[in-house]
């Protein structure tokens, strides 16, 4: 199992314990065997679409822009949404401005957006903001972990706008030039991880054991602490809908 999510904090190399743990709790659950499954984490985009290429990976836990961007190219075929601890499995991505500085997406002629996103152009036109209003062609989009840097730049009144995932945009009013910021448009709930199915490499018996075992894992004491270390509350159906409906805003943005 690959888990990939640019951008976001932690390594491979540290991650590798908690994905222990957590391969471990799964293979329980499923009834399997401590040598039947093993997890990795990778938090680079070029590192994720590497390892998922690899084919004795058999199933995938990404973030929504790094589905969209990739499903096609590596056959992923969403199954389940993770929900991070405490927080939903579907949340809203927030466009964040210096106060005043803008009212609609026209206004963001020749300025720069920074996001954990932003490594995917077309998740942001698209699911993110493409409800707000077609972005100019002239707005350059930069994917960017350092958030709280571009964030003041923003409050200085920079040309600089921030699209902020839901944990994030929940932090802005402990900033301490928070007053200088405004939110200028939230998106509609979107799924936030998606775990998948890649192709066949995974028969349909083992895939339905594995399944099931990670939509129980929240009901199994045993799997607790695992569960804490991946930072996940539990697993859920897949919204199939909302999922569709990212995927047409993300498919409708002209390359």
């Amino acid at each position: 199992m690959v888990v990939c999510a640019p951008g976001y904090p932690g390594s491979t190399a540290e991650a590798q314990s908690a994905m222990e743990g957590f391969a471990m709790a799964v293979a329980t659950a499923a009834g399997w065997g401590s040598d039947d499954l093993a997890a990795e984490y990778f938090e680079t985009e070029e590192g994720g679409v590497e390892r998922l290429a690899a084919t004795d990976a058999g199933l995938s836990l990404v973030t929504l822009p790094f589905f969209l961007e990739h499903c096609d190219a590596l056959d992923l075929s969403p199954e389940l949404l993770a929900v991070p601890t405490g927080r939903q499995a579907e949340e809203s991505w927030s466009l964040v401005a210096g106060k005043g500085k803008v009212r609609g997406p026209e206004d963001l002629d020749g300025w720069q957006l920074l996001s954990l996103a932003g490594h995917s152009e077309k998740f942001v036109r698209g699911p993110a903001l493409g409800d707000w209003g077609e972005l100019p062609s002239t707005l350059s989009i930069t994917f960017s972990g350092a958030v709280l840097s571009s964030l003041r730049k923003a409050a200085r009144g920079e040309k600089i706008v921030v699209l902020l995932d839901a944990e994030q945009a929940e932090a802005l009013d402990r900033l301490p030039f928070a007053g200088d910021l405004e939110i200028v448009h939230a998106s509609p709930p979107l799924p936030v991880s998606v775990v998948c199915s890649i192709g066949d490499r995974v028969s349909p018996g083992k895939k339905a054991e594995l399944l099931q075992a990670l939509d129980g894992l929240a009901g199994r004491p045993d799997a607790a602490e695992a569960l804490v270390g991946v930072r996940l509350e539990r697993f859920e159906p897949a919204d199939i809908e909302a999922l569709e409906t990212a995927e047409a805003a993300f498919s409708g943005v002209a390359e």
